[in-house]
């Protein structure tokens, strides 16, 4: 019986779900998504705007979808300006006056699949070698737990990633998970894609068609049409193929599988935002092996709405304990790329999966970052997985990349969950990371961390070990609720050195911050950043936290050669998870190449995410609003704290950065050179120049006797002296000033001349346009500042903060607000001259 003839017989939730879901035709029909007071009704906003209530947008509460026929202006925008130009002289109450957010709905490009394997570039040996003999006694296991377990799957002995009996040791040791009954019963995976077949034999048992949905066709059967449409199916075998006589076993093979088809077709931000939140009371896990271009040259985030629905899910999904986001790192080893400037992969809300083969070796297109927080098996050393392929009893031999890693973790996750259904979203990367196992010590720049675990950039902090993550969720205790710490934003603009020096920034955190943050210890901490630079690639950038343990934030990309820098980019890192976070946390920026493509640090902002020291004082992190980023002059942290001092000096990169990775030949090398000491957080000097043992000055000055040196340095003492006096003196001068200055909670110290162009309305590069100041706080933990990113927006704000209107006439950039003096051109002539101060 085809499945379309029973879907009477389904739970009401799923026809719900469904019932909201209309076919977009952007052909002919503009979409519009605005988020609405609560008080405001839909209907009544429609009539005023035109528009017809297409319904709400899937599970984001207050937002609604809104249609009309196509046309070139934004209408929205029109009526919501118009709207703000006559409450300025008439006032009174309108209907638009409940519109928070307004954004008009455009397609974009098309995610890439991460399963498809590169050309392997020259320089790589052929990975194919004869296979051993594979040991008696691994053989005759494998035959006695298929026996025992009944598969009789005729390509399970292919399976090698379940068991392997040749590099033994190197699976994901899930046999005896098996024998105990744990086959990931009650637990559902919904595979985020190309579509899945439903009607294979090996999947239509397992198949979970509430949770399903075609978001490319807009039909509930998410059943591949194209003809490259095979990826979902392919990768929805590693989790659940059912155990029968038809290829193999999924990891879990007593989980339930849904399909949601976003990747055949172009799709808006809108409809992505819902296809992230689909069922997300039942779909437990989300595994997505997709993600912008890995060239080595993309930067690319999720627009507002998808981060708005990925917080839903883990605020509200599985009934409040958070949906499971599982991510493939990224294809882009051999391009240099790196995950971390992937705005999914670099989220606090995805487990970002690696790969690694079948000989346990690190595959020549797995990306490393400090975002990585596992690695599991796929294709390399001359093999790949082996799983169901698109067709009633079709099989597959050649699937790979960390398309295939990711499925396989949401494989192993879904068996955790068997057991303990309570876990959070939170949990079970606790769990990950703690029973991950360590790999290739020799080669995997390895460090140990502040709790005693080993974290490497290739692959996170181990390898997946079913048995281990199983064993240990059996008495795990849930943790606290999330916390979290904003440091203010830090000023520098300053010029970065070329070549073996680095800009240094440090940033001082207390036990007083924390505790009023209200944060007990660390998991993810993220930095978001702006840089001006001419040419990208060019840049690295490392983040030491006060135990001295070094996450590589960013690094070079040689195919990088984009003029726009860093504008706000979210960088993410889980290497000091656990750590107390209490102490000196220092930025390293480097331009690593001398050329005629130089940059300057502008300006810096640290989150620290974790547990709550007090579970009854947390508080859910609010919706991401575009202007998070916004106001870095107005210096702004989630606590009260004194100023801090930050210093500012070149440094030599530390001796234990990441090395000249063997698997990148071409990859420029990072110079070494200087101790701990020299890249403490505080690093207030340069390298010093060497001394003589026979004199106490500096090598290129003459030699002198003792007594004539004592002469030199007293005289040199006295000038000390008197110069620190006279600074002591300045100093009290200022502070004097300073307390009658309506912003003496902090000291400042006033912008370049070319710092305030843009805050006349010049613009400049790194502030919005239209001479707006940035907002102190990033409510969200996502990469921001996609490259090709361009949305129209309303501002969000609390009651006390004013809401203003930008427009931008970059690519239709619009954003709608209350206030829009400015955008009047008024504020050129009121801010002319204007020297704003920084921290």
């Amino acid at each position: 019986m085809r499945l379309h003839s029973i879907l009477g017989l389904v739970g009401l939730g799923y026809l719900a779900s469904a019932s909201n879901l209309h076919a977009r035709n952007y052909e002919a029909q503009d979409y519009y998504v605005l988020h609405l007071d609560p008080t405001t009704p839909p209907s009544q906003v429609a009539v005023k705007l035109g528009l017809t209530h297409e319904g709400p947008l899937g599970e984001l509460q207050d937002h609604h979808v809104f249609s009309c026929h196509k046309q070139e202006e934004d209408v929205v925008h029109t009526a919501l300006k118009e709207r703000r130009r006559r409450k300025r002289s008439i006032g009174g109450y309108d209907v638009l006056d409940g519109v928070k957010l307004a954004q008009k709905q455009k397609l974009k490009a098309r995610m890439e699949k991460r399963g498809i394997i590169p050309p392997r570039p020259a320089g790589y040996a052929s990975p194919i070698e004869e296979r051993q003999t594979p040991e008696e006694a691994a053989v005759a296991k494998q035959a006695s737990v298929a026996a025992a377990l009944g598969i009789q799957d005729p390509i399970f002995n292919e399976q090698w990633h379940l068991f392997n009996p040749v590099q033994i040791g190197h699976d994901v040791n899930v046999t005896d998970i098996w024998m105990q009954g744990i086959t990931g019963h009650n637990a559902t995976v919904a595979i985020v894609d190309d579509g899945l077949d439903m009607y294979s034999d090996d999947l239509k048992d397992n198949y979970f068609a509430e949770g399903s949905y075609d978001f490319n066709d807009n039909q509930l059967e998410p059943k591949p049409v194209l003809s490259d449409d095979k990826h979902g199916t392919r990768c929805a075998g590693e989790v659940s193929a059912v155990k029968n006589n038809v290829c193999g076993v999924g990891v879990a093979w007593d989980s339930k599988i849904a399909g949601i088809r976003i990747l055949s077709k172009m799709i808006t931000d809108a409809d992505e935002a819902i296809a992230m939140n689909y069922a997300y009371q039942k779909n437990q896990i989300y595994s997505c092996s997709w993600g912008p271009p890995d060239d080595g040259r993309s930067m690319d985030a999720p627009g507002i709405l998808i981060k708005r629905a990925m917080l839903n899910a883990v605020q509200n999904g599985r009934g409040g304990l958070g949906s499971i986001y599982v991510f493939a790192s990224g294809n882009g080893a051999m391009n240099e790329d790196n995950c971390n400037f992937d705005g999914y992969t670099n989220s606090i809300y995805s487990i970002t999966v690696g790969a690694i083969d079948r000989k346990g070796l690190h595959p020549y297109y797995s990306e490393k970052c400090s975002a990585q927080l596992v690695v599991t098996y796929s294709s390399g050393s001359g093999d790949a997985i082996h799983t169901t392929d698109v067709g009633t009893n079709a099989c597959y031999s050649g699937h790979g990349g960390t398309s295939a890693a990711a499925p396989l973790a949401a494989g192993i996750f879904a068996l955790v969950l068997q057991i303990r259904p309570d876990l959070t979203w939170r949990d079970m990367q606790y769990l990950v990371m703690q029973t991950a196992l360590p790999i290739d010590l020799e080669t995997g720049e390895w460090q140990t961390t502040s709790i005693g675990r080993k974290f490497s950039h290739t692959f996170g902090y181990g390898k997946i070990d079913t048995w281990a993550t199983v064993e240990a969720a059996k008495t795990f205790q849930n943790v606290k609720p999330q916390a979290w710490y904003y440091s203010p934003w830090i000023h520098v603009n300053q010029a970065i050195p070329q070549g073996d020096q680095g800009l240094a920034v440090s940033f001082e955190v207390t036990a007083d911050m924390l505790m009023a943050a209200n944060v007990e210890r660390l998991e993810h901490v993220t930095v978001s950043m702006n840089i001006d630079h001419k040419r990208r690639g060019d840049l690295s950038v490392d983040l030491v936290s006060p135990d001295k343990v070094i996450s590589h934030l960013s690094v070079t990309r040689r195919l990088d050669t984009a003029a726009e820098g860093y504008n706000d980019w979210t960088f993410m890192s889980v290497v000091h998870w656990g750590e107390s976070g209490i102490g000196t946390w220092t930025i390293i920026v480097k331009d690593t190449v001398v050329n005629e493509f130089n940059g300057t640090f502008i300006d810096w902002h640290l989150k620290l995410w974790g547990e709550s020291i007090d579970a009854s004082k947390a508080t859910l992190l609010p919706m991401p609003s575009e202007h998070d980023d916004d106001n870095h002059d107005l210096v702004v942290s989630t606590t009260t704290i004194a100023g801090a001092t930050t210093s500012v000096t070149p440094v030599a990169t530390p001796t234990s950065l990441m090395a000249n990775p063997t698997d990148h030949p071409d990859r420029p090398t990072k110079p070494t050179g200087t101790t701990d000491e020299e890249t403490s957080a505080t690093a207030t000097s340069s390298p010093a120049a060497t001394t003589s043992a026979s004199s106490w000055l500096p090598s290129f000055f003459p030699t002198f006797s003792s007594k004539t040196q004592f002469w030199i340095y007293g005289a040199a003492a006295l000038i000390l002296i008197f110069c620190s006096a006279l600074g002591i003196y300045l100093y009290m001068a200022r502070r004097k000033r300073l307390r009658n200055n309506p912003r003496d909670e902090w000291e400042f110290d006033l912008l370049e001349e070319d710092e305030t162009e843009g805050l006349t309305g010049g613009g400049k590069k790194g502030t919005k346009k239209g001479g707006k100041r940035r907002a102190g706080e990033l409510y969200d933990a996502f990469a921001a500042g996609s490259d090709e990113e361009s949305e129209e927006y309303l501002d969000e704000g609390g009651d006390e903060r004013e809401k203003k209107l930008y427009e931008s006439d970059d690519e239709g950039k619009h954003v709608i607000g209350e206030d829009e003096d400015e955008e009047e051109g008024d504020h050129n002539e009121k801010n002319q001259g204007e020297h704003l101060l920084r921290k």
